[in-house]
């Protein structure tokens, strides 16, 4: 009985199967459901979704679906630490080994596909000898909010060597980085050499030479990275970058109207993630702003769309189609459910 339950059940709390889906709804909606109806998916227990009520033990209450989202970014943060170490000393180890090789050994510029850089000295001499060699063209990718003058200016000697040999510069950042002047300054002064566009959200940091050398963070706080020449995987972080490029719209243009009457662009993307289940925190990181600022903008969500609680939030986020990508419909603005001269909330 018991094998037959993990094969039915094959999964964690953060893919559950159609049964279990169901029971949890059912369950979360009514604030417990009763042990017969949950017979048919011990998965729910397993996975701590359900446990006993206490005050009557024919029934099970369900786990606080934000207590199960902190529980699962947990997990998957520690699993990305574990993973980002292993890489780092795979790395390291193999290098030794290749260093082995004697008369064999090449240069830097000619030799690993993988480079570890340990320490912001040796990270900004790997990125000046890269934009000393760069001769065609620069793809960035740059996280985060309202670039700071600091940022900017660091890196603002290697655009201006790069404007003046005639290299182009294609930078993509978030929709948040627009309300910064820096960005605009720095903008202007690289003129036609440059050009920015922006998402929602982006990648993590990316910088790409020619097509043939990227870096990528190595380390949460970014003081290690990976210098990356192997043709297979800087070919990936290109065509990556292209696609988001297509998606991304010009620094030089307005973003467009939510087609939804009173929802801003960025509140648009807020509700989409809140849909996906993320926390504040999480939300606020994807987007690049701060926690405080996403909550003020998820308050005037609330009051838009006439919630009262973030369980009736979500309701509504459904209602108004906020929980994914515009639809096609959406060509006309739109009254939100609950609110004067839309339909009634069923």
């Amino acid at each position: 009985m018991a094998g037959h339950t993990t094969e039915a059940h094959p999964h964690g709390a953060d893919r559950l199967c159609d049964a279990g889906d169901r029971v949890y709804s059912r369950a979360v909606r009514r604030g417990r459901v009763s042990r017969q109806d949950a017979e048919s998916v011990p998965c729910l227990v397993e996975l701590a979704l359900l446990h006993p009520d206490p005050d009557d033990m024919g029934w099970l209450v369900p786990t606080s679906p934000q207590e199960v989202m902190t529980r699962l970014l947990r997990e998957m943060h520690e699993h990305v630490v574990a993973t980002q170490s292993r890489m780092g000393e795979a790395v390291s180890a193999f290098e030794w080994y290749a260093a082995l090789g004697g008369g064999d050994a090449r240069s830097p510029a000619e030799g690993a596909a993988i480079r570890v850089l340990d320490g912001l000295p040796r990270i900004r001499a790997a990125m000046d000898e890269a934009t000393e060699a760069c001769t065609s063209e620069v793809l960035a990718v740059q996280p985060g909010g309202i670039r700071r003058e600091d940022e900017l200016s660091e890196g603002l000697h290697r655009a201006l060597a790069l404007r003046r040999r005639g290299v182009r510069m294609r930078d993509l950042y978030t929709h948040v980085a627009r309300h910064g002047q820096g960005l605009r300054n720095y903008m202007e002064l690289m003129e036609e050499a440059a050009e920015a566009r922006t998402l929602d959200e982006v990648t993590e940091r990316l910088i790409v030479f020619d097509r043939t050398v990227a870096f990528i963070p190595a380390s949460p706080d970014r003081t290690m990275a990976l210098e990356l020449r192997h043709p297979a995987l800087v070919g990936y972080l290109v065509t990556v970058f292209e696609r988001l490029w297509r998606l991304a719209i010009p620094l030089t243009a307005p973003l467009p109207d939510t087609g939804i009457e009173g929802i801003t662009h960025r509140e648009r993307s807020i509700a989409a993630l809140l849909a996906e289940g993320h926390q504040d925190a999480v939300v606020a990181e994807r987007l690049g702003i701060s926690v405080r600022t996403c909550r003020a903008h998820i308050a005037r969500l609330s009051e838009t769309l006439g919630a009262a609680s973030r369980t009736q939030l979500g309701v509504r986020i459904a209602q108004a189609g906020l929980d994914g990508p515009p639809r096609a419909a959406e060509l006309q603005p739109l009254t939100v459910p609950g609110r004067p001269g839309s339909p009634s909330d069923r």
